[in-house]
């Protein structure tokens, strides 16, 4: 669930000259395969789904990202866990939605304590099964995102073991690939629209929050979501080189720990794009 395209469907009066549908779909993982059937024109993922568009042979295209989101990703362990470090995951079970920017937070967990992806035991999980398996003793560790990273740790379930922004930049990465029918004219509006969305929702975090609880919310529900909208930059910029070489630089990592056969290259992005 990309919060930025969620906001954005139902954020009034963002999108200038262009129409809009938005696509509900479970696995940001699919974004490249429902761009190549003509689905949707643009995805927004997290950074590694384009990256395994491309090692599928896709001509992805960079439009844009988010600011980095230090806080929504992290590694949990159960309240009682007796693991008090990555480097004690070795053999472990890892429970995650692989293929997400949660392989990527893994790897470079992992390698930060001298251990890689093979090391562990991943088990494919959504984040409802994920925290069930974690409650019952049947994985080890979870990765989750927000708003379940502060509910678990608040009620007691889980512990923190490493959080993303000490470790990935975390960014939301808007996306198209070279066969997609929108035109340059409209996906300089669509990121455009993307921008607008960043600087109001900074300016109105209250009503984001609203807009992302729902209207039959509880306080409680109605209180993680103020936390999630006021615990991140919702700052959302054109694709430039730097956002290519950070993503370079997670190719060659998922690269080195075999989950790419080959090496991939990074270059392809829309860098003029004029914004107000």
């Amino acid at each position: 669930m990309n919060l930025h395209l969620r906001l954005a469907e139902i954020w009034p009066d963002l999108f200038d000259g262009i129409e809009t549908s938005f696509v509900f779909y479970q696995e940001g993982r699919d974004t490249g395969a429902l761009i190549e059937a003509g689905t949707i024109d643009v995805g927004g993922t997290g950074s590694t789904p384009p990256l395994i568009s491309q090692n599928a042979g896709r001509p992805v295209i960079y439009l844009g990202a988010s600011a980095p989101r230090p806080a929504n990703g992290a590694l949990l362990v159960a309240k009682d866990s007796k693991i008090e470090t990555p480097a004690q995951l070795r053999g472990k079970k890892i429970a995650l939605i692989d293929g997400s920017f949660h392989t990527y937070l893994l790897a470079r967990s992992l390698e930060q304590a001298g251990l890689g992806l093979k090391d562990v035991e991943r088990r494919e999980m959504s984040p409802a099964a994920s925290r069930d398996a974690l409650a019952k003793g049947a994985v080890d560790v979870w990765i989750a995102m927000a708003p379940l990273i502060d509910q678990t740790i608040a009620q007691g379930e889980t512990r923190l073991l490493s959080l993303c922004g000490s470790t990935i930049p975390n960014r939301s990465v808007f996306w198209t690939l070279g066969t997609s029918g929108a035109s340059d004219a409209e996906l300089e509006a669509f990121v455009a629209g993307l921008v607008k969305l960043g600087r109001e929702v900074s300016a109105h975090p209250e009503r984001a929050a609203a807009l992302l609880a729902g209207e039959k919310a509880d306080e409680k529900s109605l209180a993680a979501w103020k936390g999630v909208v006021s615990g991140r930059d919702w700052t959302v910029v054109p694709a430039s080189e730097a956002l290519v070489a950070e993503q370079q630089e997670e190719a060659d990592v998922l690269h080195a720990h075999g989950d790419f056969a080959e090496a991939l290259t990074i270059s392809s992005f829309r860098p003029a794009i004029s914004v107000a």
